[in-house]
């Protein structure tokens, strides 16, 4: 009863930890995943005779040019989405129209430079807001910040693996120390697979929506389609949410209640592959977490870090799996 209780109460005062130092806690989280994913990489490189701090260099190297790609692809979709705007509203009626005035307005009356854009900014929003909107720019600032810090520190935890590996050692225990290289081994090679894996997937969901969407005639198809496979990211919900975009301006744009359906047609045909034939075949194998639990997961995540949590608390459990499996007193 007392190891139940004292249990207990060091997963509460974990949890209030992860809560509390959540700004330190997660880019760290990011950093260990992303340096996960790329040692087989940078493993790879050093055996092939180049320096540690280059094999980890050339290695973040493709990380950034692949996410800066993707990224400069959905800000031109999105420059031109945003162009499309004055053509939706004479497509729209109602409450779609003044919502499309009111994001043309705020566009069109905010001056190009200087103190001036930030005024008018703020004074388009209503009462209230002024404070929300300056929270959400502090947020945005983090996040640039954290995605300076990140490569960073996955350079120096693979930089210095070695001695962390060690240190892992001494806590690990006399019992579990002989066990720890290949569970480490095991948990981060199928780990960094899984992840390469899904990348792989979220492209071709991604290409695959773009194509059927296209077809559809919907504007903006790449757009839409690589949101929704970036939003499958988050299990279940994330494909719901994401599909709401096209099937509202698909709609404004034709007035045929015909065509969102085929937005749904497209996207559950596409699900429906990747579950079934896509990720099995380019994957290959699967961290083995259940529907139930994904979907609690990911909302304790949610709980606890917001959309970081969404996104790490999922593979970290996964991982933790894994590890429990050699260890038999966490199973």
């Amino acid at each position: 009863m007392n190891q139940t209780r004292d249990r207990f109460l060091i997963t509460l005062a974990v949890i209030a930890l992860l809560y509390v130092g959540k700004a330190i806690f997660i880019p760290l989280c990011y950093s260990l995943l992303l340096a996960m994913v790329l040692y087989p990489m940078v493993s790879g490189l050093e055996k092939r005779g180049l320096s540690r701090a280059l094999s980890i260099t050339a290695a973040l190297l493709v990380v950034i040019v692949l996410f800066s790609g993707i990224v400069v692809l959905l800000m031109w979709q999105l420059h031109a989405f945003l162009n499309q705007l004055p053509a939706l509203r004479e497509g729209s009626s109602g409450i779609v129209t003044h919502l499309v005035d009111r994001i043309q307005q705020t566009i069109d009356g905010i001056p190009r430079s200087g103190v001036a854009r930030w005024e008018a900014l703020l004074a388009v929003l209503p009462e209230g807001l002024g404070g929300f909107f300056l929270k959400a720019m502090d947020s945005v600032f983090g996040m640039v910040f954290n995605l300076f810090l990140i490569p960073i520190l996955s350079a120096l935890l693979l930089l210095d693996r070695r001695r962390y590996v060690l240190v892992l050692s001494e806590f690990a225990g006399s019992s579990l120390r002989p066990l720890l290289p290949d569970i480490l081994h095991r948990s981060v090679h199928n780990f960094a697979a899984f992840v390469v894996g899904t990348a792989k997937v979220y492209i071709i969901v991604g290409v695959l929506n773009s194509l059927g969407l296209a077809i559809l005639g919907v504007d903006h198809a790449i757009l839409f389609g690589m949101l929704s496979a970036l939003m499958t990211i988050i299990p279940y919900v994330g494909i719901m949410i994401s599909s709401l975009l096209p099937m509202s301006v698909v709609w404004i744009a034709t007035g045929n209640a015909w065509y969102p359906l085929g937005v749904v047609a497209v996207y559950a045909a596409v699900q429906y592959l990747e579950a079934n034939l896509i990720f099995p075949k380019v994957v290959g194998h699967q961290l083995h977490v259940n529907t139930m639990a994904s979907i609690v997961i990911v909302l304790a995540g949610a709980l606890l870090w917001g959309v970081s949590g969404m996104i790490l608390l999922l593979p970290f459990m996964a991982i933790l799996k894994i590890v429990s499996s050699d260890v038999p007193s966490m199973r």
